[in-house]
């Protein structure tokens, strides 16, 4: 097994080594992004500004930390990240809107519907040929997801479903550009930069639309800062910082399809947190993409396979 290089060791330790579980505590951070939005009780528009924004000082101070160490980034890299960062503010922006329409949970899992377009861009665009592993974990979770949607149920939880459903997919196309452009942006493997530079571009990128839609407010009352202070640091820094340790060093699919224990997780916080109360077929959803996660991921066929699934990759 490759010992990763000297410099990864000393900036980030055991995440640099451990990229799969990197991408799964992300996916816990960003399960709770939905509730909070929720929470702060603030329009689509007006949250991606102030979550992102909030998370610009303890970025920059990261960025900067990175920096004496690692050199500058070259201009074409945080251009990438720019650009990445548009995609993402219209992920974040279309997504809120299905979370109003459709409940965090639901809407949650048709943004994570990115899966599929992830495996097929990296495909066609990458040369990143899926494994045997992913091409059989993407059928199980996208079963699940659509499982958990309800949309093989009569009476579907939502304001306003279809609206919801698509709003949801052009999350999920949104946010799969995202991810693939900050891949892109990332090849010398930095946390925080990347993310600063995409952060400031999704600030500006939610203030466009939101003064085109009109739902933008600049002075949000209390308590609703508060929660999206609390979204900017357990979302946007701590979990965007955590999948960026698994974008550079995993397959992009399988990056992708680990990033959905996400939407599990909502679906029960959602449960737990805003009585989005779950059916028995969003339950099978959940399973499936469980197995799909661990059939995508997993070195099955040997002894200890949980074990070996977070030790360090080579």
């Amino acid at each position: 097994m490759t010992e990763p290089p000297a410099v990864e060791r000393e900036l980030f330790g055991p995440l640099a080594a451990r990229p799969r579980a990197a991408a799964l505590a992300g996916a816990a951070c960003l399960a709770f992004s939905g509730i909070f939005f929720r929470f702060s009780g603030t329009s689509p528009s007006t949250a991606t500004v102030f979550r992102c924004g909030y998370a610009l000082p303890f970025l920059w101070v990261w960025t900067r930390w990175e920096d004496r160490r690692l050199g500058k980034r070259p201009w074409r890299a945080r251009g990438l990240a720019f650009l990445a960062g548009l995609f993402f503010a219209a992920d974040l922006v279309t997504w809120q809107h299905s979370v109003q329409q459709v409940g965090a949970g639901r809407a949650t899992v048709l943004a994570n519907m990115q899966v599929v377009v992830v495996a097929l861009v990296a495909w066609a665009m990458l040369g990143e040929r899926p494994t045997a592993r992913v091409l059989a974990g993407i059928p199980l979770v996208v079963a699940g997801a659509a499982l958990i949607s309800g949309v093989l149920e009569r009476g579907a939880y939502g304001a306003n479903p279809a609206l919801g459903v698509l709003f949801g997919v052009a999350a999920a196309v949104a946010y799969s550009g995202y991810l693939m452009l900050i891949r892109r942006a990332n090849t010398d493997r930095r946390l925080a930069g990347p993310l600063l530079d995409a952060s400031a571009a999704s600030v500006v990128g939610a203030l466009i639309a939101g003064a085109v839609v009109g739902d933008l407010d600049l002075v949000p009352a209390w308590p609703a800062h508060g929660w999206l202070l609390v979204v900017a640091l357990t979302s946007q820094v701590a979990g965007y910082g955590l999948v960026n340790v698994s974008l550079p060093r995993l397959p992009a699919a399988l990056t992708s399809i680990l990033l959905m224990a996400q939407p599990v997780m909502t679906v029960a916080l959602g449960a737990l947190l805003l009585a989005e109360r779950p059916s028995l077929l969003q339950l099978g959803g959940v399973a499936l993409i469980l197995v799909g996660i661990f059939v995508s991921s997993a070195p099955l066929g040997r002894l200890g396979a949980i074990r070996r699934f977070l030790q360090p990759s080579g």
